[in-house]
């Protein structure tokens, strides 16, 4: 349609329902082109996922909560659709068809829809509604005053009056900011989510919520709010008389629609709910104005939910653009089921979920037949509700907490609703019985005791009609239809497409198995590629690596790799770098192999917040001799380094620097240590009980067997960590049973045990074999080892690896014993190739004097420089800790700002010889004044920038890893013509937190909040290499060293601040010899105290029988 005929489109609103609007009208309009749409949206913010809200506090940044990014707002083209944000709309002018906004602009409409939304309800009849620190859970805007005050609160109360979706949220929130001792919920009903559960299932809920530290007051509400002289909370009175201190009061009770807008033009507004009156098709009595989301009255009822505001997006914008050709579409009672997840517990309710209780809302026609053929015959009213026509079958599992409640009709044949708690698996497939009213093939037991099972959680047995997205009405069909047709090739682009996921998330398991299974069922390969520079995993990779004999990055590359001549990124090289070192054991400190090794790898030592190192010699089984001991104890003196003794039975030293580490683990090398590999994705330790050596409980050797496992895989790298624990007995007291491997002494050898690890997500071991003679320990460990090494996925722990292989335990027992696959053999030698070519690590770093040279701080002066402060804790050195907030000073913008720039001799360009050859090129920290620069030469070119990485202040830039994007399809089609295309700039990652910055703009790829400087670098025919560099002055005004170390108090009070005040830490509390307990009779402990307020406590005089029960 031409430009000024098509029809102009205002949306009042840009929230979750506007925006959903505004998509499916772009969408159902793009051929016609009818509409011309324009929206004004009174926040700051364009339209982002209020459902999610609650996870504004683990990022603060309120782009992760757009439901678009800006730039799409900006990329739909032809006048399609203009937005105005930050914009309040004042006045509608119906004769006019105008509408008016606070800063004097006058938009035109030929049709007018209203998605105001609602307000959050403050009870203005409450003394002191309005005081300081009382606030509403509603927008982000209110969030971040929620955490800008309560940042001021350490260690007070804070309250939420409201215990339903919103209020569990709100409490959710005020835990997540840790800024409260306690955090309580006020909840006028005996339960919570009271508008979505009974009392049982509420009342479970309460325990669970109270299990996390939440206080939850049943049968409260607010009198009045205490303040003080300035009017801010001190604490809060209740209706029944008590009374408690807080500084903090979150009003989470409700919303009301916000109709002012339409009250005032004149439109009807119902009085007693509120909101604008709509019809079936969402007009309201302007036949050219319409209402949708929580502004809208529909029948008398209002929505608070998302999914009833989406169904009126979808009729809406269908009858706009489709009833010409289409009968229109009428809104009818849309499904207010909910599934969430509220302070981790799983909750849903769905269908007429208290039909048991106030009666059913709606009946089967076949029921309703016979209801009224027995309402006839006097047998039965259904109007009564004391004899309601239904009968509810409960399930509940106090030791799980889980409970369901499923509500039938009196014959069972047709399912009215239901809820759940804990266990919500059954929901999708639920919901669709109630709102079909399909009857029933099975008994009703079987929908409950029939839920679990293996597997099925595919979307497998859902029709296509199946609503898996509440939030955004998104259907199992929807999902499979974009898959289908080529539109979605990933779970990104399917949230894209559908909005699936998009809002709460808790379908995106759902989605993604549907999107898995489809891809399957079109013969499409469910890609688990290692990074966009191959098209293999990298179980693929070791093979082709193997078999190919491959032992460069550049070899790599031009075998499998997308394109052949890139030097790949932060994951495949590390990930190549591992697979180089299980295969052909050289030293990573070697040049082909250095610049693939991640952060620890790449100086033989964890790296530390303040850019030090740890030192970590290796104790096999525990064991370790006292002049060993004496020798890490000088060395720690001497350096000043911090000690702790680790979980894996070693001693680590921290606090290290990078010049210090070669004449450090000289010295222990000379005292009989070796490397203990604490830096390397390989064997870490075998912790052991002393076993037979000195118990008198022991069974079986279990240092020996330690000692001789460790010293045989040490240094033998793995996609992931590898930990081992061997037990002399069954008492167990080496915890072998959440290892990797783990063995356990029996009076017939030992119990073999794979595949357990601890960490975020632990899983106990699985045993692998029984009774083991020790001589068949080993070769049995060796094929199992070797086949994770073969076959894991990248950075994939043995736990993760067993519940990945099809079969699982059984599976891998018939390889590793049975020999199913006749490769058991071959796994062995490989093993043995692999132990053979043991060496330390560190020994050959301090005889080598290409890798020795590495060890430097600059590569243009000895002299050093501090890079954070440090303070003293427990008698030891640690540095200060990082404040929490990143540097978002514009770096970036150095380049154009300073005064003026010469070119500046750095370094010499021998320094950088063979750096092309490279896989990460060659990198220096250079020292300018009192500021520190990182020069690279990659790939032909020379790049500089500050060494100093924004997000936590760490000097840490130049060794990074160097990575590149391969080519687009574009690009390659245009190197096949000849024609020569740019390519993007490398980026460097950070070796601390992996942000990744642009060499040449020094844009952050990973945060836009971030950036550094860049400099110009080249390399002259003096054989130097030069920097363009502003005065030292000025350099080190902007990028200074002194200027940016992170330095004592910066973090605030100490991270136990609050707990020294309570419990009066003052540190060790050992006597001084002759001095006297405090508080004791002639030197005894009475436990007066203790018993007399036990007994008051309990009031029946304390004793046995009045033990609380914990």
């Amino acid at each position: 349609m031409a430009v000024g005929t098509r029809k102009r489109v205002v949306v009042v609103g840009l929230g979750m329902v506007g925006i959903s609007f505004i998509e499916k009208l772009l969408k159902l309009d793009a051929r016609a082109r009818e509409y011309n749409i324009t929206v004004v949206g009174e926040e700051k913010h364009v339209a982002y996922n209020r459902v999610g809200l609650t996870t504004f506090f683990e990022h603060r940044k309120v782009e992760k909560l757009y439901l678009n990014p800006l730039d799409w707002y900006e990329s739909i083209l032809d006048g399609a659709l203009s937005y105005h944000t930050n914009t309040k709309v004042t006045k509608i002018d119906r004769s006019r068809k105008t509408i008016s906004c606070a800063d004097g602009a006058e938009i035109e409409y030929d049709i007018l829809v209203l998605a105001t939304g609602s307000d959050a309800v403050l009870p203005q009849f409450i003394p002191n509604y309005d005081a300081t620190g009382v606030f509403v859970y509603r927008t982000v805007d209110d969030l971040e005053k929620l955490i800008d005050w309560s940042a001021s609160q350490k260690g007070s109360v804070g309250a939420v009056v409201g215990g339903g979706l919103l209020g569990l949220e709100a409490a959710k929130a005020l835990l997540d900011l840790e800024c409260y001792s306690n955090v309580k919920v006020l909840e006028r009903n005996g339960w919570v989510l009271s508008r979505q559960l009974d009392a049982d299932a509420g009342g479970m809920v309460v325990e669970q919520v109270r299990s996390l530290g939440v206080d939850v007051m049943l049968k409260k509400s607010v009198a009045s709010i205490e303040v003080d002289e300035e009017r801010r909370v001190t604490g809060v009175k209740l209706v029944d008389g008590e009374s408690f201190a807080c500084s903090t009061l979150c009003f989470a009770i409700g919303v009301k629609p916000r109709d002012e807008l339409g009250r005032e033009a004149g439109l009807r507004c119902a009085d007693r709910t509120g909101g604008i009156i709509v019809d079936n098709q969402l007009r309201t009595s302007d036949p050219d104005i319409y209402a949708i989301g929580e502004c809208a009255s529909w029948e008398g009822q209002t929505f608070g939910l998302i999914a009833p505001g989406v169904e009126m997006a979808d009729v809406l914008s269908f009858n706009l653009t489709q009833a010409k050709h289409h009968q229109p579409r009428l809104y009818k009672q849309p499904d207010l089921s909910t599934k969430l997840k509220l302070l981790g517990v799983e909750v849903a309710s769905f269908g007429d979920y208290f039909a048991d209780i106030h009666g059913p809302k709606f009946l089967p026609a076949k029921v309703k037949r016979a209801s009224r053929a027995n309402g006839a015959n006097g047998t039965n009213k259904t109007d009564d509700v004391s004899s309601t026509p239904v009968k509810a079958l409960t399930y509940k599992d106090p030791f799980q907490n889980v409970y369901k409640k499923y509500i039938f009709t009196m014959d069972g044949k047709y399912l009215l609703g239901g809820m759940m708690i804990g266990d919500t698996r059954d929901y999708v497939k639920l919901v669709p019985i109630v709102k079909n009213q399909k009857e029933l093939e099975i008994p009703p037991a079987e929908l409950i005791l029939g839920a679990k099972k293996e597997g099925g959680d595919d979307g497998d047995d859902l029709d296509d009609d199946t609503q898996i997205c509440s939030c955004h009405n998104v259907t199992k069909g929807d999902v499979v239809k974009v898959v289908k047709d080529g539109s979605c090739k990933s779970i990104g682009d399917v949230k894209t497409c559908t909005k699936a996921g998009t809002g709460c998330g808790g379908c995106l398991p759902l989605v993604t198995s549907i999107f898995n299974k489809t891809m399957r069922d079109m013969g499409n390969e469910v890609k688990n590629h290692l990074c966009p520079h191959f098209n293999y995993s990298r179980a693929d990779l070791y093979n082709i690596i193997m078999v190919k004999r491959l032992r460069t990055l550049p070899e790599v590359m031009r075998e499998a790799g997308t394109d052949p001549d890139s030097l790949g990124c932060e994951v495949c090289k590390p990930c190549l770098a591992s697979i180089f070192a299980s295969l052909w054991n050289k030293h990573v400190m070697d040049k082909p192999h250095h610049g693939l090794q991640d952060t620890n790898d790449r100086y033989l030592g964890n790296i530390q917040r303040n850019g030090t190192y740890s030192v970590v010699p290796r104790m096999a089984g525990g064991e370790i001799t006292p002049d060993k001991l004496l020798a890490i104890a000088q060395v720690a003196k001497d350096y000043n380094l911090y000690t702790k003794i680790t979980g894996g039975q070693r001693i680590d030293m921290f606090g290290a620097k990078k010049q210090d580490l070669l004449h450090i683990w000289k010295r222990l090398v000379d005292a009989g240590m070796e490397s203990g590999h604490a830096y390397a994705k390989s064997l870490r330790t075998v912790k052991s009980c002393v076993g037979t050596t000195w118990c008198r409980f022991g069974v079986g050797d279990s240092v020996g067997m330690a000692v001789r496992l460790e010293e045989r895989y040490k240094s033998i790298r793995a996609p992931h960590k590898i930990k081992g624990g061997v037990s002399g007995c069954v008492r167990e007291c080496a915890e072998a049973q959440n290892k990797d491997f783990g063995l356990i002494a029996t009076d017939k050898g030992f119990n073999i045990l794979v595949a357990g690890n601890g960490g975020a997500k632990p899983k106990h071991c699985e045993l692998l074999a029984k009774d083991v003679p020790p001589t068949e320990v080993i070769p049995i460990l060796d094929r199992y080892l070797m086949f994770y090494i073969r076959t894991a996925d990248k950075l994939q722990r043995t736990a993760r690896w067993l519940e990945s292989l099809p079969g699982g335990i059984n599976y891998l027992r018939s390889v590793i014993l049975d020999d199913s696959l006749g490769i058991c053999a071959s796994l062995e030698a490989q093993m043995q190739e692999l132990v053979d070519s043991y060496f330390d690590e560190w020994a050959e770093a301090i005889n080598n004097p290409s890798i020795a040279a590495k060890f430097t701080q600059f590569a243009n002066t000895t002299e050093t420089l501090e890079t954070m402060d440090t303070e003293q804790d427990r008698l030891q050195t640690r540095p200060v800790m990082w404040p929490k907030e990143s540097v978002t000073d514009d770096f970036a913008s150095l380049r154009s700002r300073w005064s003026e720039t010469t070119w500046q001799p750095v370094l010499e360009a021998s320094y950088f010889r063979g750096a092309d050859s490279l896989p990460n090129g060659i990198s220096a920290t250079i020292k300018r004044g009192d500021t520190q620069l990182a020069v690279w030469r990659f790939k032909g070119r020379y790049y500089g920038t500050q060494q100093m990485c924004p997000h936590k202040r760490a000097f840490v830039l130049s060794d990074s890893l160097v990575g590149e994007d391969p080519p687009t399809q574009q690009q390659q089609q245009q190197q096949q013509e000849g024609e020569k295309e740019e390519k993007p700039a490398p980026w460097i990652s950070c070796p601390h937190h992996k942000r990744n910055f642009s060499l040449t703009s020094g844009a952050c790829k990973s945060d836009a909040d971030l950036s550094i400087a860049t400099f110009d670098v080249e390399e002259r025919p003096d054989g130097m290499v030069y920097m363009k560099l502003p005065p030292v002055e000025e350099l080190d005004a902007a990028l200074g060293t002194k200027k940016w170390m992170v330095k004592k108090g910066e973090a605030g009070p100490g991270q136990f601040a609050e707990v020294d005040k309570k419990i009066g830490f003052v540190g060790q509390r050992a006597k001084k010899v002759g001095v006297k307990p405090v508080g004791g009779l002639n030197g005894n402990v009475g436990m007066r105290k203790g018993v007399e307020l036990m007994a008051v406590s309990n009031g029946n005089g304390g004793g046995c029988g009045g033990a609380p029960e914990w």
